[in-house]
């Protein structure tokens, strides 16, 4: 998955700055439909880490069944604040 492609797909802009509101909310929900029916682990990681960059994912105890993803996944939170932190 490329970032600029699933923006595209989404949110019909490349560029996260032309996005308007309704833009935001309609593609978000079709993220939300797309990650609740996909059934690749890799994809549904990729959607879930892209809707953590925008502030509307689902709590990871509730996104993923696998402890294994769930371990996955705290640790890309713990990365990003690590990395938001270090930009203060």
């Amino acid at each position: 998955m490329h970032f600029d492609d699933q923006l595209h797909r989404y949110f019909g802009v490349r560029d996260l700055d032309a996005l308007t509101p309704d833009a935001l909310a309609a593609g978000l929900e079709h993220m939300r439909v797309d990650f609740g029916l996909e059934t690749d682990r890799a994809r549904r990681f990729a959607l879930w880490s892209l809707m953590v960059l925008l502030g509307a994912a689902p709590d990871l105890e509730e996104a993923f069944d696998d402890p294994a993803d769930r371990d996955a996944a705290r640790d890309f939170l713990e990365m990003m604040e690590r990395a938001d932190s270090d930009g203060d």
